[in-house]
């Protein structure tokens, strides 16, 4: 199975969903920018419920491809993310062993969005233990190219609900959670929360 899908910041875990149970992965990069997308927006459980964490992007015209993206460092972002991350994790099961490997990318800068999504992808399935070909386009993927089984980069998006049924019922599965006795369970969320949560035994709830 060949899925396409779009880059995305801290990805959801219906998207890594797809990714291990693909045979291999596409990651259009020159489909257009798309604002209030999982392009540059993740969301997390803090103790006061479900948070959105957006990474600020320069101005850009419109129909600007993922790739020419540039982060913007006009507001220090970085730091506001690893502040709710750590106050939303740091009491979570495998916060202490992964802190400093996560720490790193909010201590370098990366001038294009899709260059910290791709270095986060790779740590994400280095802690999955899994080897997934991931492929980077070297143009727009047409909506109708038959070479690709699934076109998931408009359908996984925050304004739109899950179509597949079997991913639905992967996702409803609940894991632990550190606000659960509080806010129940969330589904999901960033891969970081299960990451946090179970940490190399995280893929057995994906699959």
């Amino acid at each position: 199975m060949t899925t396409v899908l779009g880059s995305a910041y801290w990805p959801n875990i219906h998207y890594i969903y797809y990714i291990i149970n693909s045979d291999s992965v596409c990651i259009d990069l020159f489909e257009y920018f798309e604002k209030q997308s999982y392009r540059n927006r993740s969301k997390i459980l803090s103790a006061n419920g479900e948070l959105n964490l957006t990474v600020p992007v320069k101005k850009w015209e419109d129909h600007a491809p993922m790739k020419s993206i540039e982060i913007s460092y006009a507001e220090d972002w970085q730091k506001q993310h690893w502040r709710a991350i750590t106050s939303a994790y740091k009491n979570s099961p495998y916060f202490d062993f992964l802190e400093d490997e996560i720490k790193v990318f909010y201590e370098s800068r990366f001038q294009y969005l899709n260059e910290l999504n791709a270095e986060q992808l790779k740590w994400v399935l280095k802690v999955f233990r899994m080897k997934k070909e991931i492929i980077y386009s070297e143009k727009y993927i047409e909506p109708n190219d038959f070479n690709f089984d699934f076109d998931l980069r408009n359908a996984i998006h925050p304004k739109k609900e899950m179509i597949d049924k079997n991913a639905k019922l992967v996702l409803e599965k609940p894991y632990y959670q550190t606000f659960a006795s509080k806010f129940g369970f969330s589904p999901n969320l960033s891969v970081l929360d299960l990451i946090f949560n179970e940490g190399i035994k995280s893929d057995r709830f994906l699959v």
